[in-house]
C-alpha cells in the first residue's frame, strides 16, 4: 500500500525479496507468494538462506529435497511472476540446490547470500550478536561468490544472478565472466549510494575499451551459453541497464 506507489515512480523493474519469516514453514512461503502474485511487481526472489534467522529457512536452502519442495510449492501459486531462488553459500556443493531449483520450476537462481560468520568481543568474552552467529556480506565474500556463480552457471540452463561484494564495474564484469546473466548490488549501496550508477559506468567503459557489444557477450567467455526465457529477457536487460535491485522484506504480508 505504501511502498509500491513510491517505487512505481521510477523506471526500473521491481523484484521483491520474500521469505517466510522467523520459524517460517513452507505454507508461510506460499501465503506470502500468493499475495505477491496479485501485486504489480516484476518478479519474486525467494530467500532460502537466512543464516541470521534462528528457526528460519536455512534448512530449506541446504538440501536438495528442501529446495525442490519449497520451490515446487511456491511455483504453484506464483503463476504470473518470474521466480528467482536465492541460494545459500553455506553448503558443500552449490550445484545441488541450483539443480533442485531448476527442476522445481524456478525461472532463475541468485547467489550468493551471506556466509555464516561469528565475531566475539574479547573484553566481554561473548559473541557480538545475540544469536551468536550472523551473515557476513560485502567485498570479503566476493571470491567465494564468483566461484559459486561459475559452478552453478555450468550446472543449470536457467539464468544466474550474481551477487556478493560487488562494488564497481570490475566486480560486476568478473561475475559476468563467471557466468552471471545479471548482477545485484547490496552492501555497496550502503557504503556509497552512487555505487550502482558507478558500476554501470564502469561496465560501459570496459565495453568501450575492449570493443564489446552487447554486454551479454561477456557471459559466454567461460564457455557458458547465455540462456534467456520468455518475457523475462526484457527484465534482465533492464537490470543490466539500470543496475538497480530493490529488496523489500515481506514478513507479515497477507
Amino acid at each position: 500500500e505504501n511502498d509500491l506507489p513510491f517505487l512505481k515512480q521510477f523506471d526500473t523493474a521491481i523484484i521483491v525479496n520474500a521469505f517466510g519469516g522467523a520459524g517460517g514453514t513452507i505454507q508461510d512461503y506460499v501465503n506470502v507468494c500468493e499475495v505477491l502474485n496479485k501485486l504489480d511487481i516484476d518478479g519474486v526472489e525467494l530467500n532460502l538462506s537466512c543464516p541470521n534467522v534462528k528457526a528460519g529457512c536455512l534448512a530449506y536452502g541446504t538440501t536438495y529435497e528442501g529446495v525442490k519442495e519449497i520451490t515446487s510449492a511456491v511455483r504453484k501459486v506464483l503463476t504470473n511472476k518470474p521466480l528467482i531462488i536465492k541460494l545459500t553459500p553455506n553448503i558443500t556443493d552449490i550445484t545441488i540446490p541450483a539443480k533442485a531449483a531448476e527442476e522445481a520450476g524456478a525461472d532463475a537462481i541468485s547467489l550468493i547470500n551471506t556466509l555464516t560468520a561469528m565475531k566475539i568481543d574479547i573484553n566481554t568474552r561473548r559473541p557480538i550478536l545475540a544469536n551468536n552467529t550472523g551473515g557476513l556480506s560485502g567485498p570479503a565474500i566476493k571470491p567465494v561468490a564468483v566461484r559459486m556463480v561459475y559452478q552453478a552457471s555450468q550446472a543449470v540452463n536457467i539464468p544466474v544472478m550474481g551477487l556478493g561484494g560487488i562494488m564497481n564495474g570490475e566486480d560486476a564484469i568478473e561475475f559476468m565472466l563467471a557466468g552471471a546473466s545479471c548482477i545485484s548490488i547490496g552492501c555497496g549501496n550502503f557504503i556509497d549510494p552512487m555505487c550502482s550508477i558507478k558500476t554501470v559506468e564502469g561496465i560501459e567503459n570496459y565495453m568501450k575499451k575492449h570493443k564489446i557489444h552487447p554486454v551479454f557477450w561477456l557471459v559466454a567467455v567461460c564457455g557458458l551459453l547465455f540462456m534467456v526465457f520468455g518475457v523475462w529477457r526484457e527484465e534482465i536487460v533492464i537490470l543490466y541497464q539500470k543496475a538497480v535491485y530493490i529488496c523489500m522484506e515481506c514478513i507479515g504480508i497477507g
